[in-house]
């Protein structure tokens, strides 16, 4: 790197965490919590009919746990920002921990909260834009154990999945592998998958793969703990199987699911095709797993931090104002802690730190891959600001919309570079871009085959970590097939989602190509889209998935829909396999 990349601010937030405005702020947030208890006795809130009174009591509680909430916020925020990138911050992680066990006063009222909410009626309380939350409410009545008992699942929590989470985490962050006789932080190198070497690139395999083993252990424990808890939850609150939970939390039915993998699978097809022609380029016969990020052609460009940050904020100006300003203010504001290094976690994020602003994690190095991740978060960052006038429990919203703003954006990015340069500067361009949708259609449900699969041995025994691998690997070959030459064991390892929320996966291919239909419809209104999408982002916390979709002509649950978006990229594979072609 030629200039130090930009660590995030937080500043804005707090001095430090041992100073008196964080303590105050602090104070704010358990006394707030410690509130809401005699709250609910005094509303006599639990499992009882409706009755008068109960329209003033569901304003009198709504308000004060969205106020509780918008305290909680930058808190949250704060600390977790310290342990992402610095995961040997004792201080850090004594509040995290400190920080969850105050939030269990509002845990263990949640089971009564739900009870009271199923039992309301919306238009007799004058719910208005609460009306999803009391709809969810009874889903969720159906599928709750005893009060006492939810009340000890959450306590456990604590020290059951949570302390398994954080284990992953600390352990993964800290991971050093030697390439090239230099010891690396395991984020940087699984950056060396972009190397133009190709011998770079497989001694940077080894060396991970070797990394990951020598810590399978812990990382296995921790997998084995957090699928174990939900999968025991699971039967004990009811439901049919252990994705069951997830489609209701993501707001979709089984059908869309379904339709949806079955595109999936019918175009795996044209993904080999894409596969071929980039060994082709890369001079092979068939990739390796070290090749699927490789870089292609010889135009391709090095794109600096700077670069990137004026290209992304120059081509947001051509869609939305608003969303390339909020782009712009992270640029200048040091939202984003961009910079790779030992102690922080891998991969790339964006989380809300109140009054609309965000924080942008992220591991860049200089590529063009790197320019679209972060245009990605900056999209979450984008919603964010567009959910800024809602109020906590309306800005709540599952993964199928939470990359509706982030794909929007890393497209219209995408899209611009690819415009805007020589077909011997776009085959790189387009080779990333296809790169990232690969991930999201073929990899990402190789992750959904293995989740699906670990669970259902979990639910008699534990697995071992060559049991992992082994079904990692199975997974892989599903959706691969032939070609790959070589897996990757240890991706169960790798990924956080694994450990954080179940089924965190089909919802990025979901995001992917409603995304992709959102941009067809930009592409053919105009500027007139751009107000009926920001009322989308700004209404995902009030109606289900299905009713935004229907907004915009859109069928979930038919299968043609999401061919529509498959049927995008299948066209950007030819292109590439054109420009593969073509005497570079």
């Amino acid at each position: 790197m030629t200039k130090k990349l930009p660590r995030w601010d937080l500043s804005p937030l707090f001095p430090s965490l041992d100073s008196r405005e964080f303590q105050a702020a602090w104070n704010d947030v358990e006394a707030r919590l410690h509130t809401l208890e005699p709250l609910f006795d005094r509303h006599e809130v639990g499992p009882r009919p409706m009755r008068d009174g109960d329209r003033a009591a569901f304003q009198e509680i709504t308000a004060a746990i969205n106020g509780m909430m918008e305290a909680f916020l930058p808190v949250r925020a704060f600390v977790s920002a310290h342990v992402d990138t610095d995961s040997t911050n004792q201080a850090a992680q004594a509040k995290l921990s400190e920080l969850q066990k105050m939030f269990l006063a509002y845990e263990r009222l949640r089971p009564r909260l739900t009870a009271w909410l199923a039992r309301l009626d919306p238009e007799a309380i004058g719910a208005g834009p609460y009306k999803l939350m009391l709809d969810e409410a009874r889903v969720q009545a159906e599928h709750m154990m005893s009060e006492r008992e939810e009340i000890l699942a959450s306590e456990l929590r604590l020290s059951g999945g949570s302390a398994w989470t954080k284990l992953h985490g600390n352990v993964s962050s800290l991971i050093t592998a030697t390439v090239g006789g230099k010891e690396l932080p395991i984020t940087a190198v699984r950056n060396l998958a972009h190397s133009l070497d190709p011998r770079v690139r497989k001694e940077a395999y080894d060396a991970e793969i070797a990394a990951w083993k020598a810590h399978e252990v812990p990382l296995s424990a921790a997998l084995n703990g957090v699928k174990g808890e939900a999968s025991t939850l699971n039967r004990k609150r009811r439901w049919r199987d252990d994705l069951e939970p997830a489609l209701v939390r993501n707001r979709i039915s089984p059908q869309a699911l379904g339709a949806m993998q079955d595109a999936v699978v019918a175009s795996f097809p044209i993904w080999k095709r894409y596969f071929r022609a980039k060994a082709r380029l890369l001079g092979k016969a068939v990739l390796d797993w070290w090749d699927l990020a490789a870089p292609v052609g010889k135009g391709e460009k090095r794109w600096t931090w700077d670069e990137g940050a004026s290209f992304i904020v120059g081509q947001l100006r051509t869609f939305s104002a608003s969303d390339a300003t909020v782009a712009e203010i992270a640029f200048r504001e040091n939202w984003i802690d961009a910079e790779p290094r030992v102690g922080k976690r891998g991969g790339a994020y964006c989380m809300s730190i109140g009054g609309g602003k965000s924080r942008i994690l992220a591991n860049f190095e200089e590529s063009f891959d790197s320019v679209s991740t972060i245009a990605h978060e900056l999209g979450h960052a984008y919603h964010n600001h567009c959910l800024r006038e809602r109020p906590p429990l309306l800005r709540t919203y599952p993964m199928t919309l939470a990359e509706t703003a982030s794909i929007m954006n890393e497209t219209i990015v995408v899209q611009a570079a690819l415009l805007a340069l020589s077909e011997k500067e776009q085959l790189p361009i387009l080779e990333t871009d296809l790169q990232g949708a690969a991930q999201v259609v073929v990899d990402i449900h190789s992750r959904f085959l293995f989740e699906k699969a670990v669970f259902e041995n979990r639910a008699s025994r534990e697995l071992s970590a060559a049991e992992f691998c082994s079904l990692m690997v199975e997974a892989q070959k599903v959706t691969y097939g032939d070609a790959l030459a070589t897996y990757h064991p240890y991706m169960w390892a790798v990924k956080p989602h694994y450990y954080g929320t179940d089924f965190y996966n089909f919802p990025y291919t979901f995001g992917l190509l409603f995304g992709l239909a959102l941009y067809q419809k930009y592409l053919a209104e105009g500027e007139a889209f751009v107000a009926r999408y920001d009322d989308l982002l700004a209404s995902v916390g009030i109606y289900p998935a299905a009713e935004l979709a229907g907004r915009f002509g859109f069928d979930l649950e038919a299968r043609s829909f999401w061919e529509g978006g498959l049927a995008i990229l299948g066209e950007r594979v030819a292109r590439f396999e054109q420009l593969a072609s073509s005497p570079q």
